[in-house]
């Protein structure tokens, strides 16, 4: 994002974005929750913020913290947003994969235990 357009973003403060409203409606976002655009949701009478966030989902899954990097708002902001969007059927989200678990060291040590005596 080029510093003008920095500038040009600066002048709208955060609270007129999200119309006033600090808290999402929708206490499940997280950072990194996975959010899709749904296509044939028209972007009329979306503001520039939403339509924003649309043409980026519209491409495939993002997080949200991809989300607000790439406006260039903050993360606060994009959770109003995004939360707006879902409400009215614009998106879709949902949790990113949980990272797999580590098995219970015993049956680790079990598995290597079995292998060594098969050697």
């Amino acid at each position: 994002m080029t510093p003008a357009r920095r500038r040009e973003q600066g002048l709208v403060r955060a609270y007129v974005v999200t119309d006033g409203r600090a808290h999402p409606t929708r206490n499940t976002l997280d950072i990194v929750t996975l959010v899709n655009a749904v296509t044939s949701r028209p972007l009329t009478g979306l503001s520039p913020e939403k339509r924003g966030v649309m043409e980026l989902c519209r491409g495939g899954a993002l997080s949200v913290a991809e989300v607000a990097g790439h406006l260039g708002l903050p993360i606060s902001v994009v959770k109003v947003l995004i939360s707006d969007l879902i409400d009215s059927g614009h998106i879709f989200a949902r949790a990113a994969v949980p990272k797999a678990q580590l098995p219970d060291v015993q049956l680790l040590q079990e598995v290597l235990d079995g292998l060594r005596a098969r050697l």
